[in-house]
């Protein structure tokens, strides 16, 4: 069964096309994560957003049927929006594909209004939305029937089959202190992205503090990382101007937004900062390749690893 800790060193696979170039590579890329000895794959999750993008769980559904030991991952899916029982189905249907080897990674969004008007979810709910659907979807990946009460998502389900045999573990995103502390509630991971090593090395102690409370594991830490990973022949500033192409074709913004939070650098500079933020604290890291051509990335991204693990 998958685990959250187990995840430790993966890639965001390209289930999005942010420099508009047509579809995707999602299956290759998922064959070439599996192939290169990435631990994780994981997609993320918008109804509409600045690029175009997959729905996430159908891309899910397509690596599974291309690999057969990377574990797949939502990073994240906005729950709140999605309808909990449909949901609950969708990932049953993954983790039948490959059983065992997903993670529910799930969170509040928000950041594109647009996309909660098309869905019919007031975003001011979100956050209540969240606790009620995760409470509907683990009750039926755990094969119970669902009589739940609301009052904002009043729901009644009959047991859903096929059942995984294990519940996927769950992993819940978000920076703000009241993730933090539904992580340390109900997860058994939490996905941080655009910290400093001394955040999450703040957020690790605030996750032990608040698992202690409620006598639960500490969440596994999972760091979200931009990343663009140069070699002896490319351009320093082509690579930057590439990776401000990749800020602007994602999020609509300039670079210099997110350019603290992203990583462009030769193999040993990006250890070294992968370095930092394990040393602070980070069992494991979701790469995302701030390039126009992201498998070629990984396969530098898994000479990185070797330097990261080299360090140890």
């Amino acid at each position: 069964m998958a685990r959250a800790d187990q995840a430790g060193y993966g890639v965001m696979l390209p289930s999005f096309d942010p420099f508009r170039t047509g579809p995707p590579p999602l299956v290759a890329g998922a064959a070439l994560a599996e192939d290169l000895g990435f631990d994780a794959g994981w997609v993320g999750d918008h109804l509409a957003f600045h690029p175009p993008i997959m729905d996430a769980l159908g891309a899910l559904c397509a690596a599974a049927a291309a690999t057969r030991r990377l574990l797949l991952g939502t990073g994240v899916l906005l729950l709140p929006m999605r309808h909990p029982v449909w949901t609950a189905k969708q990932l049953a249907t993954v983790d039948a594909l490959a059983p065992g080897r997903v993670l529910f990674g799930a969170g509040v969004g928000g950041e594109n209004p647009v996309e909660w008007e098309a869905a019919g979810v007031p975003v001011a709910e979100r956050g209540r939305r969240l606790d009620e659907s995760l409470a509907i979807v683990g009750a039926l990946l755990r094969g119970e029937a669902v009589d739940h009460p609301g009052p904002l998502l009043p729901t009644r389900a009959p047991v859903l089959e096929p059942v995984p045999a294990i519940p996927p573990p769950l992993v819940l995103g978000g920076r703000s202190d009241a993730a933090l502390r539904r992580a340390a509630r109900l997860a058994d991971g939490w996905l941080g992205v655009w910290l400093s090593p001394r955040r999450v090395g703040e957020s690790a102690a605030r996750l032990a503090e608040l698992a202690a409370q409620h006598d639960r594991p500490v969440p596994a830490v999972l760091m979200m990382v931009f990343v663009h990973v140069t070699g002896p022949a490319d351009d320093p500033g082509a690579a930057r101007a590439e990776a401000a192409a990749f800020v602007r074709g994602q999020y609509g913004l300039p670079f210099d937004a997110l350019e603290r939070w992203v990583v462009v650098g030769d193999e040993h500079a990006v250890a070294a900062a992968l370095r930092a933020l394990r040393d602070a604290g980070a069992a494991g890291f979701v790469l995302l390749p701030a390039a126009a051509a992201p498998l070629p990335q990984y396969e530098r991204l898994a000479s990185v690893r070797a330097l990261v693990e080299a360090d140890r």
